[in-house]
């Protein structure tokens, strides 16, 4: 006698809804925060604040600091990496809670931090051209190009994979480029000229693609001369890189002769003396502060969550710049902004699966 079918062999499996996936994602963030006590939560969360707040702040006082009299190139430079003792005050007690030690230096290495110190003053320095002729949102537009040039980077120097999310994302960031382009006329400071302004987008794309080279060969010294990844290791190679970013630079503020420049610019900064001060401290502070941040959320969680912190600090930026700093906003901007977004979020959902095996 033939066995009746079952309802469950007759019928076909339902896709899923989206009501069920939304379910799904909430079962795994609540599995994965009961997996780690509270005090990892405290910390992922003042890192993302950090990240979402240093990063925009830093990028804000950069234009501060040329809308109100500050003219230099160098001291701007300069500032991003003057703080490279803050990660070394966050590392040296690490070395004797942890009871670990120091990687050992050998030549290899040391010029290894050299040569990224070298391009990240270099960097640094192209990005000081950007802030001092472009309005600070299209400033940061331009700057998430830095998702394009790593993912391309990254596949030549490192063998990164790169899939159609990845494809996707940069004809999106190439597109919305391309639209803050051909809108130049309507963001561009009365003082700047056409040239100038031309300039600074050139020097930020520029600065945005040797962001990328910066970040393949990070990612290189890791795999053939560090090993491993841990967060006393990244914040060892954070210290080094700015270290010499730090001297290079003021090599090249001596030479350019800008710091004496630093006394006749106080005198003549809107606001005095202690504005111009203030202005530089806390560049200084809130760009290390913005790495320190970015570090640990790749280490207390994954790079999807540093990638989706990464795309809303975009926005961020150009709201607080239009806000805080009176930045024209075209509709043209405003739809790049939009597509960015969209860029960003594209990368960030093809790269999930294989950034949640990783991490």
């Amino acid at each position: 006698m033939q066995q009746p079918f079952l309802m469950s062999e007759m019928e076909a499996p339902r896709p899923k809804t989206f009501g069920d996936k939304l379910d799904a994602w909430r079962a795994m963030v609540w599995d994965a925060y009961k997996s780690k006590p509270i005090s990892h939560w405290i910390l992922l969360t003042l890192s993302s604040v950090a990240m979402l707040v240093a990063f925009p702040a830093s990028s804000l006082l950069s234009r501060v600091y040329y809308a109100n009299g500050g003219t230099s190139k160098w001291i701007i430079s300069w500032v991003a990496v003057a703080g490279w003792p803050i990660p070394a005050l966050v590392l040296i007690p690490m070395y004797s809670i942890l009871g670990i030690y120091p990687t050992p230096l050998n030549l290899k290495l040391v010029l290894s931090y050299a040569g990224l110190g070298f391009l990240s003053a270099a960097d640094n320095l192209m990005y000081a051209y950007g802030y001092a002729y472009l309005p600070a949102s299209t400033a940061s537009l331009l700057g998430s190009t830095s998702l394009v040039f790593t993912a391309f980077f990254g596949y030549l120097i490192v063998k990164n994979k790169i899939n159609a999310s990845t494809i996707n994302a940069t004809v999106v960031i190439t597109a919305a480029m391309a639209i803050i382009a051909l809108d130049s006329d309507s963001d561009r400071y009365g003082n700047v000229t056409d040239s100038q302004y031309i300039m600074g987008f050139i020097w930020n794309i520029l600065g945005s693609l040797l962001h990328g080279i910066i970040f393949a060969l990070s990612e290189l010294v890791f795999i053939k001369f560090l090993g491993r990844r841990s967060f006393h290791v990244v914040l060892e190679q954070q210290v080094m890189v700015s270290l010499f970013g730090f001297l290079f630079t003021t090599i090249g503020l001596i030479v350019s002769k800008d710091f004496a420049l630093m006394a006749s610019e106080a005198k003549t900064f809107k606001g005095g003396r202690s504005s111009y001060l203030s202005v530089l401290i806390w560049g200084v502070v809130s760009f290390q502060l913005g790495v320190l941040g970015g570090t640990a959320v790749l280490f207390l969680a994954s790079t999807v969550l540093a990638g989706v912190l990464n795309s809303i600090r975009v926005p961020l930026t150009s709201i607080a710049a239009v806000i805080l700093l009176h930045d024209p906003m075209s509709g043209f901007k405003i739809l790049s902004l939009i597509i960015t977004f969209w860029g960003f979020a594209s990368y960030i959902y093809g790269n999930y699966p294989q950034s949640k095996d990783s991490s």
